[in-house]
């Protein structure tokens, strides 16, 4: 049998995040189709995207405490199962059970706390391997969710495109065989430990930390400096920008995400020359002049390329911030990371909420929206100079 080395455990850790981006990326695909074939309104609809959510967050919040006691290979392969049983799922369980609505939520539940769990040790994972560049294996680790989004949207709508809207219980079965397969990756490749049997500092001495608090904030900034353009950038595309709903989904989501992908490949292949602090706060500068002259540009053209801009900008935001707390605290361990993961999941969702609350306070005004959205870059910057001070107070 093949000795599997560190680096076949880091292919692992890339292809769990394209298993998180079908996790996250699928199920919105067939939301119509869910919707005819079931005869759904659009609030059960709506709450998949709920249950998703609220499931990952307490995934992120709870993780730490079993983790540690189970161990990461085996955490890593149930996560990997119960996304291909949810995955799978979709297209079995409604109609398996009495109520199809019931079944869709039972699927979301379990590939929901599976992505969870992917979110919460793959990280984690890549930083206990013995490799010298610690900040560019997180950052290409982050891009391959990037390219797994786009892949799942496109091969997605090909294979609908090609074999009809009643294929879909096909393509949920298909994308149910990658994390099947990641799963008995997972059980051969090697994988160390991130501190060391007891040497975890806890949640409690976490907590006492100024600096973590810090870092947790630059985690919501992260996810909701992401997420505020991502989520919207179709509908902005489309309604404010007044282009077709296919090249909204282009050049809004798919071209935000291959930006993002693009920027976190490239950090890692220089980052040995830059420093990580500065590239992220000079990444939060990029963010904010890329979300003003996406709601300020007179043409739709500049206005597409300041949504595309974003997605380069945000890039190195949350394996940039994932980085610096490993690096400022080598003994958080696995509660570090799950800590890190809510801060951040807790900005997914304020941000899109916030960008929906402004416009529609402004009369459905997604251009007022998305600039109340340029605060969270410009908070990142904020708290990414009272890091770089209290890193210079340390070395004096």
């Amino acid at each position: 049998m093949t000795t599997l080395s560190y680096q076949h455990t880091i292919r692992a850790s890339y292809l769990g995040y394209v298993t998180q981006a079908a996790v996250n990326n699928l199920a919105p695909l067939l939301f119509l189709i869910f919707q005819d074939a079931f005869g759904l309104p659009l609030g059960k609809i709506t709450l998949l995207i709920t249950v998703n959510f609220c499931t990952q967050l307490l995934v992120d919040l709870f993780s730490a405490r079993f983790i540690d006691r189970i161990g990461y290979r085996a955490g890593i392969v149930a996560a990997h199962v119960l996304c291909a049983a949810g995955l799978a799922g979709m297209a079995v369980l409604p109609f398996l059970l009495p109520d199809a609505y019931a079944g869709l939520l039972a699927a979301a539940v379990l590939y929901a706390v599976g992505g969870g769990i992917i979110e919460v040790l793959i990280s984690p994972i890549v930083e206990a391997c013995p490799t010298q560049r610690k900040a560019a294996a997180m950052s290409l680790l982050h891009s391959f969710y990037c390219w797994g989004s786009v892949a799942v949207v496109l091969l997605s709508t090909g294979f609908l495109a090609l074999f009809g809207k009643g294929s879909w219980r096909a393509l949920c079965c298909l994308w149910a065989l990658l994390p099947v397969g990641n799963a008995l990756f997972f059980l051969r490749v090697p994988i160390a430990s991130l501190t060391g049997e007891g040497g975890e500092m806890g949640m409690g001495r976490l907590f006492s930390q100024k600096l973590f608090w810090l870092f947790a904030v630059l985690m919501v900034t992260a996810g909701a400096s992401e997420l505020a353009m991502s989520q919207w950038a179709s509908t902005f595309a489309e309604q404010g920008l007044g282009v077709s709903k296919a090249a909204g989904d282009l050049a809004g989501p798919c071209f935000f995400s291959l930006l993002m992908g693009s920027a976190r490949a490239l950090f890692a292949k220089y980052e040995a020359k830059i420093d990580l602090l500065t590239a992220l706060m000079g990444s939060g500068v990029l963010c904010v002049c890329a979300y003003l002259l996406a709601v300020l540009a007179s043409s739709p053209l500049l206005s597409l390329m300041g949504c595309g801009l974003c997605g380069l900008a945000v890039g190195i935001f949350w394996p940039g911030v994932f980085s610096l707390a490993a690096a400022r605290f080598p003994r958080g361990g696995t509660a570090l990371f799950a800590l890190l993961a809510l801060a951040g999941d807790l900005g997914c969702s304020g941000g899109p909420t916030l960008v929906g609350l402004v416009a529609g306070a402004c009369g459905d005004d997604l251009k007022a929206g998305l600039a109340a959205a340029a605060v969270f870059p410009a908070v990142l910057i904020l708290c990414g100079l009272i890091c770089r001070r209290a890193r210079g107070g340390e070395k004096n």
